[in-house]
């Protein structure tokens, strides 16, 4: 399965992205063996440097780890680290754009918590 791969940011990050989202709808769970650097080269066909680049990241944000001659793991904190960058990211990245998006279309607050309600209503459980 390829990852559409946008232009807005590095190809690198949208893997440790796609690895972290794995990571965090429990598919790999901690301590277990994630796909190897060519495996996960194939499946997303880019090149192995590319994903062994994000899995240097992810070592570094402490998410995975190696056992050297078995392959990469998930982390014991490796959710807990994912979620402390990823709101980061949010709140860094996303959130100003949002505020001035609300600001200029005067959209109140307590509309987007009814809609955020409704949201959470009707994923309740799926984690999408």
């Amino acid at each position: 399965m390829a990852i559409e791969f946008s232009s807005s940011e590095s190809i690198y990050i949208q893997i440790a992205d796609y690895i972290s989202d794995k990571i965090l709808l429990g598919e790999w769970t901690t301590d277990e063996k994630i796909s190897s650097v060519r495996e996960l080269a194939i499946e997303l066909e880019v090149n192995p440097n590319t994903v062994n680049r994000s899995y240097e990241f992810l070592q570094h944000q402490e998410v995975i780890y190696t056992k050297r001659g078995l392959g990469f793991f998930v982390a014991p904190k490796g959710k807990e680290n994912i979620k402390s960058y990823k709101r980061r990211q949010f709140f860094e990245k996303d959130l100003p754009g949002f505020y001035r998006n609300l600001l200029l279309l005067e959209i109140d607050i307590l509309e987007i918590e009814a809609g955020f309600q409704q949201y959470k209503l009707l994923n309740k459980g799926s984690n999408k």
